[in-house]
């Protein structure tokens, strides 16, 4: 038996409410039952499409690590204009010249 065909039966006794409730549950996620089922059969469609993708014939093909063969293609560094200190603090809600004022964030 074909590993798709087994994981196909497996998917097909397990996707039921119960396992959706589960699912949810490990999401931290609540539903109405009417939501519920609608991600029931969301689920079943997208386990429907991996399931189309399995029937694709994949004999000889290499498997990709990167979707192209560049490789680090990163521009140069070059030195361009920025904006200066007074114009980027004049956008600023409350600066303290020469510096962007901005709350506290750590606890001690």
């Amino acid at each position: 038996m074909r590993l798709a065909n087994f994981t196909r039966e497996l998917v097909k006794m397990i996707l039921n409410n119960e396992m959706v409730r589960k699912l949810a549950e490990l999401a931290r996620l609540e539903f109405t039952a009417e939501e519920e089922q609608v991600i029931k059969e969301d689920l079943q469609q997208m386990i429907g499409f991996v399931e189309k993708l399995n029937e694709i014939d994949t004999t000889g093909i290499t498997p990709l690590t990167h979707i192209s063969d560049t490789i680090n293609s990163l521009r140069d560094d070059e030195v361009k204009g920025s904006v200066l200190t007074s114009v980027a603090l004049s956008n600023a809600p409350d600066p303290i010249d020469p510096f962007f004022s901005v709350p506290k964030v750590i606890k001690k």
